[in-house]
């Protein structure tokens, strides 16, 4: 089996010493190829060299960042005529994650464990037992996601993260909840909702304050703990939606709380939630800040999404 192994260097929990550890562990099992990432996007057109090149597996190292950039260049490659036939997913190379960022939440929905190293021994156990499953993406325009976006109130806190981080700050639950007050209170016009959510066939869902779109549960994680804005979202369905309708401190504390609770079932008159959705339209009357796989993206006012079935092979 062909492999290619995709390394984040600035992954923040591996060292070049654990890399070296992956690497040989991987050879046992596969021909490797190791390639380093150099710029953000460079992952992209890592993966789409390896598909096209006809390898059967692609391997990350680094975070969920890393991983939407792979799958990416997964998704558009035009990979060689001698994977012709068979469902889309298998004319592509299969995908293992090994978790390598500070929360890796796909890796973790997919059941793998936190640490790069127990996640090492799982995927190897699964490339010598044959084990994988197929999974479904969601798309926003014309780019893949994994796990979850998010318009408004959320991506605009992970760009007040990924600020932070750049000044030198480590990403920590304590960083996301000082940004989340700081834009809730000083940053977001609470009391004129600006979003709409239009589906084919359907009354639009006017006055929409911000928006979560998951593709599986969690959505992320707090240190052990599961966010769960919705919790019947699954690799296997369409997309789940979350809205608020406004951003009201009671009713959205009471929210949040919902969704913190370990059987979370988030409801009340300001919350929508829309369950394995194939398509619909985020329109906005302002820019909205915008987010991938908790990749800021920058201010949008409208996103098309889809939800794409049986998408892609994953190692678990």
């Amino acid at each position: 089996m062909r492999a290619v192994l995709v390394v984040n260097p600035k992954a923040t929990t591996t060292s070049e010493r654990s890399r070296d550890v992956l690497v040989r562990a991987l050879r046992s099992q596969v021909d490797l190829s190791v390639r380093y990432t150099r710029r953000r996007g460079h992952a992209t057109d890592l993966a789409r060299e390896a598909a096209q090149e006809g390898v059967d597996l692609v391997v990350t190292l680094g975070g969920d960042g890393t991983v939407n950039e792979v799958v990416n260049g997964l998704m558009t490659a035009d990979p060689p005529t001698i994977r012709t036939g068979g469902s889309p997913a298998e004319r592509l190379p299969a995908l293992a994650t090994v978790p390598g960022g500070s929360t890796n939440v796909f890796a973790r929905a997919l059941g793998l464990p936190r640490e790069w190293a127990d996640g090492t021994s799982m995927i190897l156990e699964g490339l010598r037992l044959g084990r994988s499953r197929t999974i479904g993406l969601g798309r926003a325009d014309d780019r893949y996601f994994t796990f979850c976006a998010g318009f408004g109130l959320d991506a605009a806190v992970i760009h007040r993260v990924e600020q932070a981080r750049r000044r030198g700050r480590v990403s920590s639950p304590a960083l996301y909840f000082r940004s989340t007050l700081s834009h809730y209170f000083l940053g977001s016009d609470r009391r004129h909702p600006a979003i709409s959510l239009e589906r084919p066939g359907e009354p639009a869902e006017a006055e929409l304050a911000t928006v979560i779109i998951q593709n599986t549960a969690p959505w992320t994680y707090l240190g052990d703990r599961e966010v769960n804005p919705n919790p019947a979202a699954s690799f296997d369905l369409g997309l789940d939606v979350m809205a608020l309708r406004q951003l009201r401190v009671a009713s959205t504390t009471r929210t949040v709380t919902q969704f913190l609770s370990r059987h979370p079932d988030p409801r009340g008159k300001q919350v929508l939630r829309l369950h394995d959705l194939e398509e619909f339209t985020l329109v906005s009357a302002r820019p909205q800040a915008f987010q991938l796989d908790g990749d800021y993206l920058g201010e949008r006012h409208k996103v098309r999404f889809t939800s794409v079935s049986g998408a892609l092979r994953v190692i678990c």
